[in-house]
C-alpha cells in the first residue's frame, strides 16, 4: 500500500471508530508499527487528528477530508465516471462545475474533447466554477471560457464561498452543471459536509437548466452535514458499477437518468 493510499486508509478508520490503536492498526494493515507512528505524527502536524499515547482519536476534520486525500480514493471509478460525464456537454454550453475530485475529472475529461474546439473568438464552452483547482487546470485551454465566482476559499476543497461567489452566480444562467456530492441519498436529497459549500452549490442547482451528479457508488445512499438539494432537482447521476442496485432502483423511481460505468 502506498503512502498516500495509507494515510486516507487512517483518516478513514478514525471517521468510523473515533480513535485507533497504532499496534491493531499496524496488524490491519501489515505494516510496522514504527510506520504507523510516523504516519499519526505526520497527520497530527497537518491537524487532522490527535495523537494520544499509543495511537490517536479524531478531530472534526477527519471527516471531511482534504482533497490532496480524496484524490486517492476510488481513482479508476471517478476516471470512468468522468468520461462518462463530459459526454453530456455539447458545443456552445455554459458548463457548471463545483468543486470535488470527480468534477476536476470531469473538467479534465471536457478539455480534450476535440469536437468541443473554438472557432475563431468563440470558446468550445464556456465553464462557470467556485472550485480554484479546476480554474487552474482550464485557464490554459484555449477552447475554454473560464468564469470563476468570487468567494473566500476553503483550504480542504478549494471552493470559493461566501457573499461574493452568490453575487456573481445570481447573474448568470447554466445549460448543464456537473455536480459534485458528499453524499446522496434518493430519499433525503444530495449533501456536502460543509454548509457554505452547500449553499453556493444549492445556487449553482437553481441558475441550472439540467443537473448531473457525478458519484461513485460509496455516496450513495448516505447522507451528510448540510443538504444541496432534493433528489427531484438532479435530472441524472452518473456512478459506478459497484453502485448499490437497490440505491440506484430508488433513484430511478425517483425520476433521476441512472448512468454506471
Amino acid at each position: 500500500m502506498a503512502r498516500h493510499e495509507r494515510l486516507t486508509t487512517l483518516l478513514d478508520m478514525l471517521g468510523q471508530r473515533e480513535k485507533i490503536d497504532v499496534e491493531d492498526v499496524a496488524a490491519e494493515l501489515d505494516v510496522s508499527a514504527a510506520t504507523i507512528r510516523r504516519d499519526l505524527d505526520h497527520l497530527a502536524e497537518q491537524q487532522l487528528l490527535t495523537r494520544t499515547r499509543g495511537g490517536a482519536v479524531a478531530n472534526d476534520l477527519a471527516y471531511d477530508l482534504p482533497l490532496r486525500y480524496k484524490t486517492a480514493r476510488h481513482v479508476p471509478e471517478k476516471q470512468r465516471i468522468s468520461a462518462a460525464a463530459a459526454a453530456f456537454a455539447a458545443k456552445g454550453m455554459v458548463v457548471g462545475l463545483n468543486g470535488g475530485t470527480t468534477t476536476a475529472g470531469v473538467a479534465r475529461a471536457l478539455a480534450i474533447r476535440s469536437d468541443l474546439g473554438s472557432r475563431g473568438d468563440s470558446p468550445g464552452i464556456t465553464v462557470v466554477t467556485n472550485a480554484l483547482n479546476i480554474a487552474h487546470e482550464l485557464a490554459v485551454r484555449p477552447n475554454v471560457k473560464i468564469v470563476v465566482t468570487g468567494g473566500v476559499a476553503r483550504p480542504q476543497s478549494f471552493e470559493l464561498s461566501g457573499p461574493l461567489a452568490t453575487r456573481v452566480l445570481s447573474e448568470l444562467t447554466i445549460d448543464l452543471l456537473f455536480l459534485g456530492v458528499d453524499a446522496f441519498d434518493p430519499d433525503a436529497g444530495a449533501f456536502a459536509h460543509h454548509e457554505g459549500e452547500a449553499s453556493i452549490n444549492r445556487l449553482m442547482v437553481e441558475r441550472a437548466e439540467r443537473v448531473v451528479a457525478v458519484a461513485d457508488g460509496s455516496k450513495l445512499g448516505r447522507r451528510a452535514f448540510a443538504r444541496i438539494c432534493e433528489t427531484t432537482q438532479v435530472h441524472a447521476l452518473v456512478t459506478d458499477t459497484d453502485a448499490d442496485p437497490e440505491a440506484v432502483r430508488a433513484f430511478e423511481a425517483a425520476g433521476v437518468e441512472v448512468q454506471a460505468v
